[in-house]
């Protein structure tokens, strides 16, 4: 199964909203492998971010995410990072829908709750740069089976 990285930003800390994002990715079925709150440095957001970093905004994107400490998350699950993405929603809040976490309490294309990993392999790469090997823990989710038919695990 897929993993994929998500950063609560701090628009959603700020916001009272990690409860909610958390809560959403649950419902869904996804499961929760790894997760701590940690501030971003400038070497990380630098590394992270940077395929940005010659975009006018970069410092705009910097300043935001060091406002508060973030929520890292390692989510676990068939197809996650297609599946995050697509409950995230567009970047620009005001553009996403409804019903996506963006689409429901964004009105920013910056302050926008989340960040999603966009591939599998951006996923894993981002993965390593957020969690040290021994804070992503494997174990069997209980309720596995009333989640997927027996032929998709």
């Amino acid at each position: 199964m897929e993993k994929t990285l998500v950063i609560i930003k701090p628009s959603a800390i700020e916001r009272g909203l990690i409860g909610e994002v958390i809560h959403r990715f649950e419902r869904k079925g996804l499961q929760l492998c790894g997760m701590k709150m940690m501030q971003l440095s400038d070497e990380i957001l630098i590394e992270h971010y940077a395929h940005l970093a010659q975009r006018t905004f970069f410092k705009r994107i910097k300043d935001s995410m060091m406002i508060t400490p973030v929520i890292v998350c390692c989510w676990k699950g068939l197809h996650s990072v297609h599946i995050v993405r697509t409950m995230a929603g567009v970047t620009n809040g005001r553009e996403a829908a409804q019903g996506t976490i963006r689409g429901d309490f964004s009105v920013s294309v910056q302050e926008n709750i989340v960040h999603t990993s966009d591939t599998v392999e951006n996923a894993k790469i981002e993965l390593a740069r957020f969690f040290n090997d021994n804070e992503i823990f494997e174990f069997e989710q209980s309720g596995l089976g009333f989640l997927y038919a027996n032929d998709e695990i």
